[in-house]
């Protein structure tokens, strides 16, 4: 055949070098097959045509905007004058000078309401949530202080309500934890965590300056769903210890270890604290109930934590219940943020932990910030510039690492709160700001008596809300492969750590990532009757196979990870059609379809060489289709020492090269 194709290229007026396909169109499709070769070779329209020559420079250009830059940020500063792009460089990187020139007092109004709102949810959720991460609580209400005021200058979205949040909260304390006892060396913990959010803060405005966003991808929904949810599960029987009273309790956060600490310690449960923690529990769980079942009802579930915290208080201090085994939180000192750049801590014994601690506290907790900042954003029709977001979160930290704040983020409870009062723009954060710092300089005192298993069912009624049992039925009816991987996310958070279950749902993701990149997609593709279409046989049952001619499409990029395995399977898909063709359907031809191929490297060159001199050898011809514009041109350069794809190998596209190879056959058949 390889003779054959030869002797009649030259018959058809002979090769053209380069990459001129050979006068053989779609047209030979609908030819008799009497047609002799010289009719079909005018019967051409199409080629193969090459990109346009460019640089190597401009290509890297290219590729380097379009990893980095693909929002392409700085569009709107070509063709103005050097002191408007100053000013818009300017409103870029501080966004508050884009909407407060304009701001109105009923814009005001708006996020005076909203503010005042979720200030009543992050006075109590700050002080529950620094308990949870094993910190002194005012350290939570500290950072629901400066953090919120950072983020208003910085920050991009008008929704994200800024504070301490329970995952990260977690994921701190835990860490940590593993090698600071919180109760034996309190100041050593403080420092490592202070540490821990300096470092969370640099990674996060690091990959907002150099432009890797495209890092936390790595976190697939499936991922985050079963981290979630094995997170809520820890997180609440964390909670254990308060709602139960025990004094003695595990410091591991496993499942079992947990549960074993509960049951060993039956003595110690109260049953006053057990009384109060279950009545304000389901008082929580109602009022979310309510918020979720009828929405313009949203202030219950807001203003339920503070009310549950003043009404427990009062109960408390009336009743005397702090001498009947019920755990106060006890004396807060009143005053703002004191500055804690002194307390960062670089001792080479801890180095590595704070670094381990702030890189995963800082990616979970910005993957969940720019998460909920871009689900709000879609919600009212604008954008948030996720780098730009990277840079307001991690500034944010960095700061607040230097005044006594832990890692903060925006929440998806608190911006829920935020966005269904009403808000208008990041003023909401500065009037709760506000707020959280008359409550440090003015109302400590009033904290004193606040229950501790009251605290604990805060936390146990926010984190409910990260349990997302329809997202789970989704993922399983859509990909039972993403299921597993949250399903062992899951498995690994509640039976091992948290750290680790998250690892281990990480390095499936990529495996799974790894396996789609070394063992492409391929399909035997067949033509569609009555049409010019050729699609996959397994998907299109009324496809039929031509006969004589084996089509196969390639739909990924060919690069050194997977042309081995798409030269074995190319040449056993050969043996599979040779061993059920018969003698009528001899197979002669076959056609490689390259227009799903994005990219190739020197690799998928040389495979593609290879393949077709192997194919040659069995007495059959390769065809290729449609190769994309990257494809086309490292095509051109492997023919300039040898022409090994010559014109009349190329087609624009597959009904072409059959009408073509099918005259051609008929032709040549003796």
């Amino acid at each position: 055949m390889v003779g054959m194709r030869g002797a009649y290229g030259g018959g058809g007026g002979g090769h053209s070098n380069g990459n001129e396909s050979r006068p053989l169109g779609g047209a030979a499709a609908a030819a008799p097959m009497t047609t002799t070769s010289t009719e079909i070779a005018s019967m051409a329209v199409h080629k193969v045509a090459p990109p346009p020559p460019r640089s190597t420079a401009s290509k890297m250009k290219a590729r380097v905007k379009e990893t980095f830059f693909p929002d392409d940020p700085f569009r709107g500063f070509k063709g103005q004058p050097l002191g408007t792009q100053w000013l818009m460089a300017v409103k870029y990187l501080f966004p508050i000078l884009d909407w407060l020139p304009g701001y109105s007092l009923s814009l005001f109004k708006s996020d005076l309401i909203s503010g005042l709102t979720i200030a009543s949810l992050a006075i109590p959720q700050g002080i529950s949530y620094a308990k949870l991460a094993s910190l002194p609580p005012i350290i939570g209400l500290y950072s629901s202080f400066v953090p919120p005021m950072v983020y208003a200058v910085l920050g991009s979205s008008r929704d994200l309500a800024v504070g301490p949040v329970s995952i990260a909260s977690l994921v701190m304390g835990s860490m940590l934890r593993d090698a600071v006892s919180p109760s034996g060396e309190p100041l050593l913990f403080l420092q490592l965590a202070f540490t821990s959010t300096l470092f969370a803060g640099v990674v996060q405005a690091s990959l907002g300056i150099l432009r890797l966003g495209f890092i936390i991808d790595f976190l697939s929904r499936a991922t985050l769903v079963g981290f979630m949810a094995g997170a809520a599960i820890i997180v609440s029987l964390q909670q254990l210890k308060a709602l139960l009273g025990i004094t003695h309790f595990t410091t591991q956060m496993g499942l079992v270890p947990v549960m074993a600490s509960v049951f060993h310690h039956t003595k110690e449960w109260s049953w006053q604290t057990i009384l109060m923690g279950v009545c304000f529990l389901l008082f929580l769980l109602a009022a979310r109930h309510v918020s979720m079942r009828w929405p313009k009802l949203f202030w219950v579930s807001a203003c339920a934590p503070l009310a549950s915290v003043i009404i427990s208080t009062l109960l408390v201090f009336l009743f005397k219940a702090q001498n009947h085994g019920i755990s106060i939180i006890g004396q807060l000192k009143c005053g703002l943020n004191r500055p804690s750049w002194d307390k960062l801590l670089f001792d080479p014994t801890y180095l590595g932990l704070t670094m381990k601690t702030g890189l995963i506290t800082g990616i979970l907790s910005l993957t969940e910030g720019i998460a909920v900042g871009r689900t709000f954003a879609s919600l009212k029709d604008y954008q948030v510039d996720g780098n730009k977001e990277m840079m307001a979160i991690g500034l944010m930290n960095v700061v607040g690492s230097c005044t006594s704040c832990y890692v903060t983020t925006g929440a998806f409870s608190r911006s829920a709160v935020n966005h269904n009062a009403g808000c208008k723009t990041a003023m909401s954060n500065v009037v709760m700001a506000l707020t959280v710092m008359v409550t440090l300089l003015f109302l400590m005192p009033l904290f004193v008596y606040t229950p501790n298993v009251v605290l604990g069912a805060i936390i146990i009624a926010a984190v409910i809300g990260l349990i997302d049992f329809p997202a789970v039925y989704q993922i399983w009816k859509m990909d039972k492969m993403d299921f597993l991987v949250c399903v062992c996310a899951f498995a690994g958070v509640i039976f091992i750590s948290v750290q680790e279950g998250l690892a281990i749902a990480v390095g499936l993701s990529v495996f799974r990532v790894l396996m789609q990149v070394t063992r492409p997609k391929m399909t035997v593709q067949g033509k569609i009757m009555g049409t010019d279409i050729y699609r996959d046989l397994h998907q299109y049952k009324e496809a039929q196979r031509v006969p004589g001619i084996l089509i196969l499409a390639i739909e990924a990029p060919i690069n050194f990870a997977n042309s081995n395995y798409l030269n074995e399977r190319i040449k056993r898909w050969i043996e599979e059609e040779n061993s059920t063709q018969n003698k009528q359907t001899e197979l002669h031809f076959v056609i490689l379809d390259l227009s799903a191929v994005p990219a190739i490297d020197t690799s998928g060159i040389a495979f593609l060489i290879d393949i077709k001199k192997s194919i040659e050898k069995r007495d059959l011809e390769l065809v290729l289709v449609n190769p994309t514009g990257e494809v086309m041109e490292k095509i051109q350069r492997a023919n300039v020492p040898q022409n090994h794809f010559r014109s009349d190998c190329l087609y624009l596209t597959t009904g072409e090269a059959v009408a073509s190879l099918s005259a051609l056959a008929k032709m040549t058949k003796p």
